[in-house]
């Protein structure tokens, strides 16, 4: 797509990583500083002069959200050019989804409609949909508030086990000491222990309890995609996760990935969203499972996922194609893009530093292939842009790396032991 770039004006939810990954693809696009909305100010899009910060006290729920929303759509209603609203974190897309009648007036809200998102959002719900459409997924047993009130929380699986939230929504606001976003059970005692800090502690919905797939996170895959408006599928990336972040609250973050390409994850998740009749971006977590040679999939995120900028890195801008859809209407004549099939034009999409990857990555054929990647300069992460540097952020990315390597130092072993 290297037709002129029509006027348009994205206005970003949120603050964080995801949120600068897609400011660094809207401005590769434009050039234009990217006004984002959030509650307060995270370390990614600090001292950024390509984002342009607006913060509300209360904004990432209702009814401070809608009401700020109101007063945006006035600010808007007379705007010369398409308004783009992307949400960069759950909450923010699910609120999106909900209000997308009274929104989509003034602004482009490229979300499907809120009964499909919750259904999507809520992972017992996201597995009835796999089971339907035949999209492999691991061993689930789901347990509610009455089956822990009643003990009835035995599971079938050995161990270890993984237990998770089904409403990650949900999840962030509840808090309690060893709290994490996913947990890896060794045995009866930790599994009843953890089983009772969730529900304990105010957590209403259902706990997902899943067979663990064996293997670590070179295992993993992680695939964005975009679907038209029309519901067709037009972009695919598929990354090959090769290390995550091992702190409590972070687990599951993706901290380098590597590209790959794979023609049956391709088809069989473009038939899925095409089958719903998705809309928007997606983010799907999937595992390789050598026990029956099947990648099974974990979530669904109905956003670009947090180090999503590793598709923008090798070469198909996110920003790219809401622009040519929603604002050109260009899209829709124009095939599918999968990937890059060619390693020789592949870049390492990197969230650590070099010596915490070389360290840490698990030694394999894809870690050799990447170290040789950083050693021609064929890398990058989502935070440093040429584009947007100043001493400021300089030492913000240098604090940052420090951090993520005392977590290293502290959580890797105690996390994969």
């Amino acid at each position: 797509m290297k037709n002129a770039v029509p006027n348009f004006t994205p206005i970003l939810l949120g603050s964080d990583f995801n949120v600068y990954g897609m400011a660094r693809s809207f401005y590769e696009l434009n050039g234009k500083p990217v006004r984002a909305i959030a509650q307060k100010r995270l370390a990614p899009t600090r001292y950024s002069k390509i984002v342009d910060l607006t913060f509300i006290p209360g904004f990432s729920e209702d009814p401070a959200w809608i009401n700020a929303m109101r007063k945006l759509k006035q600010e808007y209603a007379n705007h010369p050019e398409p308004v783009l609203l992307i949400g960069c974190s759950d909450g923010y897309a699910e609120l999106i989804a909900k209000h997308k009648d009274e929104l989509e007036d003034v602004f482009v809200c490229p979300y499907v409609n809120y009964q499909l998102l919750k259904q999507l959002n809520d992972k017992e719900n996201f597995y009835r949909l796999c089971e339907k459409y035949d999209l492999p997924y691991p061993g689930t047993k789901i347990i509610s508030s009455a089956d822990y009130q009643q003990n009835r929380i035995d599971q079938p699986f050995g161990y270890p086990v993984a237990v998770k939230p089904a409403n990650s929504v949900e999840w962030v606001d509840i808090q309690f000491e060893g709290r994490k976003k996913a947990f890896i059970i060794h045995d009866e005692a930790e599994y009843r222990s953890v089983i009772g800090k969730i529900f304990d502690n105010g957590y209403k919905s259902d706990v997902i309890v899943q067979d663990f797939i064996p293997g670590d996170d070179s295992r993993m895959r992680v695939v964005n995609a975009y679907v038209d408006q029309y519901h067709h599928v037009k972009m695919m990336n598929l990354g090959h996760p090769l290390l995550e972040d091992p702190a409590p609250g972070a687990i599951g973050n993706y901290v380098a990935i590597l590209p790959e390409y794979n023609e049956a994850i391709y088809q069989q998740l473009k038939q899925f969203l095409e089958q719903l009749n998705y809309v928007g971006y997606a983010d799907f977590d999937l595992k390789w499972d050598e026990r029956d040679q099947t990648y099974k999939v974990f979530e669904i995120n109905l956003r670009q996922g947090r180090s999503s900028f590793y598709v923008t890195l090798n070469g198909c801008n996110l920003a790219q194609y809401l622009v040519a859809d929603y604002v050109a209407d260009s899209l829709k004549d124009r095939p599918i893009v999968l990937g890059n099939q060619d390693p020789k034009n592949w870049k390492l999409w990197l969230g650590v530093s070099k010596r915490t990857f070389e360290e840490y990555a698990r030694d394999n054929h894809e870690k050799e292939l990447a170290v040789e990647l950083i050693q021609q300069g064929q890398y990058g992460n989502t935070f440093w842009y040429n584009k947007d540097e100043n001493p400021m952020r300089w030492l913000l990315w240098k604090w940052m790396d420090h951090k993520y390597a005392q977590n290293f130092a502290k959580y890797f072993h105690l996390e994969k032991g």
